[in-house]
């Protein structure tokens, strides 16, 4: 076995994980561990954001022995994370204030009202690319400062930091306080052409300045590793989904993939130039290699994929295990009439609904476990073919065919919904692991393992595809229903 090596921690919604790759961008090997979820409230989620540090350690160790390899041996490190998740902190101590506020929760709904004021939702989406939501972390830390005891007091002299989870890990790894281009312009708070903090945010919004990172571009070394990590340079920083377009080797304009886990996350390369959206998508950066431009894309917000499955397996029990669905929703030939939008936390992309909730709606005598099963599966197809519409509309040109990735690509059956709902192929890669796969690149370019980006598409392969098997007049029949659950589920809250 021969080098280089890079490794990715990729700190996702629901574990952590350290994964290892070659040269070639071939999986070594990989740890991962699950963290809690912790729901205080309707509508709240948590993490504890020491927790997570704990964890990383562990699977980054576990990880390099997997591999049998030490340190010594990456040629650098990547870090790819949840994106809008929010964590504070005490310079001092290291300690954070509160728990982690994660990019589901929907705590700041009074105030992302009170910010819209007259001129609503899309205040702010001239400089910042993104609608007022519950989603962004630029609120949420502007709650946080405002219901921890003192914490305003403290974030104003200096003593408190705020970020994302891959600036929480990268300072504990090194001590340096930054964030990358991809996940500073998912805060409300930078400006998107200038790449800065933007005063005019900042005082709108409510959020020090003093207490945030510096912005970095996702692809440079911003400090060498302590601990398990001692003296490997950190060499990567991107979001979760923005390091899947890079691992999916989106470098064109008009290229594009979608993420199936937690949520759905569908990403179109837009080039040089921030693209305003008109259909309910957002604007944000693609990434940011050391000094070279940005990259901009348009992308489409699902809250709820995977979630859903997790929710049938361990709020209902339907299932025992994440895998089973699929046997269960194949055992009918169709949803049997009943439709499920799981808006647990609004809606995101394109409707931007945060009154909405779920509905499980034609329901009948008929309908049975492997019923909803299936059309459990179909809602995340149905979002998905949602935000495909958003985006030609906002591009000007249809969508004709879809990079897939993410552990809901496993689900061959979800995958040929998919390809059914949007009337156009999916395509699986070979590596499926394109976030961590992203990281490792963004790492591994700015130390030399790769030469340019041409190297990495070089690399890419194609796994599967999925072609439509319905006619266009099934597939537009069961969208107009959609649809209508989808209206079923507004005016909720």
């Amino acid at each position: 076995m021969a080098g280089p090596y890079v490794a990715a921690i990729d700190q996702g919604t629901t574990s952590s994980r350290c994964l290892v790759f070659d040269g070639a961008g071939d999986l070594l090997a990989m740890a991962q561990t699950p963290h809690r979820q912790i729901h205080p409230r309707p509508g709240w989620v948590e993490h504890d954001a020491l927790e997570i540090w704990g964890h990383v350690q562990t699977v980054t160790a576990e990880a390099l022995s997997r591999a049998g390899l030490e340190a010594r041996d990456l040629a650098a490190v990547g870090v790819t994370n949840q994106r809008e998740t929010t964590v504070i902190w005490d310079r001092r101590t290291g300690k954070p204030i509160a728990p982690a506020v994660v990019w589901q929760d929907t705590r700041t709904a009074d105030l992302v009202a009170e910010l819209g004021r007259d001129e609503g939702q899309d205040r702010f989406r001239a400089r910042c690319g993104l609608p007022l939501a519950t989603y962004f972390s630029g609120p949420k830390a502007r709650w946080l400062l405002d219901h921890v005891e003192g914490a305003r007091t403290a974030a104003a002299r200096g003593d408190l930091l705020f970020g994302t989870i891959e600036t929480w890990l990268i300072w504990n790894l090194t001590g340096v306080h930054v964030t990358d281009v991809t996940n500073a312009s998912r805060s409300m708070l930078m400006n998107l052409e200038t790449l800065d903090w933007d005063e005019e945010l900042l005082g709108a919004i409510g959020v020090p300045r003093a207490m945030l990172p510096r912005i970095v571009s996702s692809s440079e070394v911003y400090g060498e590793g302590r601990g398990v990590l001692s003296g490997v340079p950190i060499a990567g920083a991107m979001g979760d989904q923005q390091a899947a377009l890079f691992g999916q080797a989106c470098f064109a304009p008009g290229e594009g993939k979608c993420t199936y886990g937690t949520g759905a996350f569908l990403l179109v390369n837009s080039g040089t130039r921030p693209a305003p959206s008109q259909h309910g998508l957002l604007t944000t950066v693609a990434y940011k290699i050391g000094a070279q431009a940005p990259v901009y894309a348009l992308e489409g917000s699902v809250a709820v994929a995977g979630a859903l499955v997790q929710w049938l397996r361990d709020n209902l029990g339907f299932i025992g295990a994440a895998s089973e669905i699929e046997a269960l929703a194949a055992s009918v030939p169709d949803n049997g009439g009943c439709w499920l939008v799981p808006a647990f936390s609004g809606l995101f992309a394109p409707h931007w609904r945060p009154d909405a909730r779920g509905a499980l709606v034609g329901l009948t005598a008929f309908v049975t476990r492997a019923h909803i099963a299936r059309a459990a599966l179909e809602s995340t197809a149905w979002q998905v073919r949602e935000v495909t519409d958003a985006m030609a509309a906002d591009l000007g040109q249809p969508l004709t065919s879809l990079k897939a990735d993410g552990g809901m690509t496993a689900n061959t059956l979800l995958m040929q919904i998919q390809a059914d709902a949007l009337g156009a192929p999916v395509v699986r890669p070979k590596i499926t692991e394109t976030t961590s796969l992203g990281a490792a690149y963004a790492a591994g370019l700015a130390v030399g393992v790769w030469p340019d980006l041409g190297a990495l598409a070089a690399q890419w392969r194609a796994d599967q595809e999925w072609r439509p098997k319905v006619s266009a007049s099934a597939r537009e029949g069961a969208y107009a229903q959609w649809r209508k659950a989808v209206q079923r589920t507004l005016d909720w809250v």
